[in-house]
């Protein structure tokens, strides 16, 4: 079982410096992320994403960029459609650069209260900014999950908050190191084959990545329609192990 960490930078998310080596095959750290864990393997960060806040990386570790992931990114319908924060943007490169079994989420709730919203303080909450790809993160999140099930990969929350907006299924981290977990949610079919044709149909597919300078084009009353199918493209309480 191919198992990666995608981690974010919630505070939560310092609970990767301690983890076993032996549980993920590959950590897939996010902007400042990589400082967490100094066995992180591959570092993802959008193109402003400062200079001097990339790390250098040993011969092992690989950095990746826009040049890489917006290809990625467009096999998956585009970045309208996935939802233009890098917690997502991570997960579909991820899914198809690695092609793991299982993908665990740390540091990504994107809840930001109190004073310290990050591990190293305060920091802006990119996916709470006035976007159409991310009128709701819990639809984006679903429809993710729904791509990986696809490809036969479970996602899970590995993080301890109560609150989140990932919509995946909350465990310990320790159930990781059991090589039989598997966990699937099982699909509202219609629901999604409805949610695949409208955006087909809507073609919000912008193949630069840069979705915010074609906002004209896009109808939020249509985004909205189409997050409602996607909140709703699981069945509630039945599972798939």
């Amino acid at each position: 079982m191919k198992k990666v960490l995608i981690l974010g930078s919630a505070p939560d998310a310092v609970r990767a410096a301690n983890f076993d080596d032996n549980i993920f095959d590959s950590i897939v750290a996010i902007n400042n992320s990589w400082k967490i864990n100094a066995n992180w393997d591959h570092s993802i960060f959008p193109t402003d994403f400062p200079i001097d806040r990339r790390p250098k990386g040993n011969a092992s570790q690989t950095l990746h960029t826009a040049d890489e992931y917006v290809e990625i990114q467009n096999l998956y319908g585009g970045f309208l459609y996935a939802g233009g924060t890098m917690a997502f943007t991570a997960a579909y490169w991820a899914l198809s650069y690695l092609k793991p079994d299982i993908i665990a989420f740390l540091g990504c709730d994107m809840i930001y209260d109190g004073e310290k919203t990050h591990f190293y303080g305060k920091g802006t909450a990119d996916p709470l900014r006035d976007d159409p790809s991310l009128r709701s993160i819990e639809a984006k999140a679903n429809r993710f999950e729904y791509f990986a099930s696809k490809e036969n990969c479970s996602v899970v929350n590995i993080s301890e908050k109560g609150l989140s907006r990932l919509t995946f299924k909350k465990v310990d981290v320790s159930l990781l190191a059991d090589k039989a977990f598997n966990f699937r949610r099982k699909l509202n079919q219609v629901n999604v084959d409805m949610a695949l044709c409208m955006e087909s149909e809507l073609n919000y597919f912008v193949e630069s990545g840069k979705y915010w300078k074609e906002l004209r084009r896009f109808n939020l009353s249509k985004i909205d329609g189409l997050d409602k199918l996607w909140l709703n493209c699981f069945l509630d309480d039945e599972t798939i192990y």
